[in-house]
């Protein structure tokens, strides 16, 4: 079996667990996570603030990649489908332009920020190796999909637009207008997903491996419960607003 044949079959078969896929690496981040204990007592607690400030934010990054895609792209195309590859229009304006997986980098970013949070360059590295192998097979089955639906004209694009790091001289205007309700709709997970990863790093830190009381943890860092109540409140609300209203619907997104 061709190799490139190979890559696509095993990204068929990742493209519809990706969603959860991630979720493998975790217990190999566990013991990362004792370097990060070690961080506060080598640099001070303001110290560590600052870089958990600066991870987060990253992660804001990433998911505003995503959201800057979703935002503009017509309905049926940039999903989160996981039974079946779907693409109704080739998306090639807007961030598109520049980069062929938009999503998909701003997952990247996303994740390495919350990799950046364990305080470990190893636990770093293995992520983005274990995220570049596995993102690399799913690409490999959407171009043969898309090469298939699309022909010539995807085969232009793909050939002056970059995989995964951007070239932002390749820039063209998006061809719809941005839609909030399109991004609320389709992006709540996202919210969530970060605020569970960062709050459970901080429990499992602070509360497993430097022994602290949870009494006192609620006291000195209760703005990560509070962040993470603000994060399942956006959540629950969004989530029910699509499903019993058509109050985020586009016609054509």
């Amino acid at each position: 079996m061709r190799i490139v044949r190979r890559l696509e079959q095993d990204g068929g078969f990742l493209f519809r667990w990706r969603s959860y896929l991630p979720l493998v690496i975790v217990p190999v981040g566990l013991p990362a996570l004792y370097q990060a204990a070690q961080f506060e007592a080598l640099w001070g607690e303001r110290a560590e603030d600052i870089w958990m400030l600066a991870c987060i934010l990253l992660s804001i990054g990433g998911l505003a990649i995503r959201w800057l895609t979703v935002g503009f792209v017509p309905a049926g195309t940039s999903g989160r489908n996981t039974h079946e590859q779907r693409a109704s229009f080739l998306n090639t304006t807007g961030l598109y332009s520049v980069v062929r997986n938009p999503l998909y980098l701003g997952n990247f970013v996303v994740i390495l920020g919350i990799a950046l949070a364990t305080k470990s360059w190893w636990f770093v590295l293995i992520v983005a190796l274990a995220y570049w192998l596995y993102i690399e097979r799913i690409i490999a089955a959407e171009e043969r999909f898309l090469a298939a639906k699309f022909g010539a004209g995807y085969l232009d694009w793909l050939g002056v637009t970059p995989a995964f790091l951007p070239a932002f001289r390749l820039w063209k205007r998006p061809a719809e207008r941005f839609s909030l309700r399109t991004v609320l709709r389709r992006e709540y997970n996202g919210v969530l997903s970060v605020g569970l990863a960062y709050y459970g790093l901080e429990a499992i830190t602070d509360l497993a491996i430097e022994g602290e009381s949870l009494r006192t943890w609620f006291q000195e860092d209760g703005i990560w419960s509070w962040s993470l109540a603000a994060a399942l409140m956006l959540f629950l609300t969004l989530r029910t607003i699509k499903k019993n209203t058509r109050l985020l619907h586009v016609d054509g997104r």
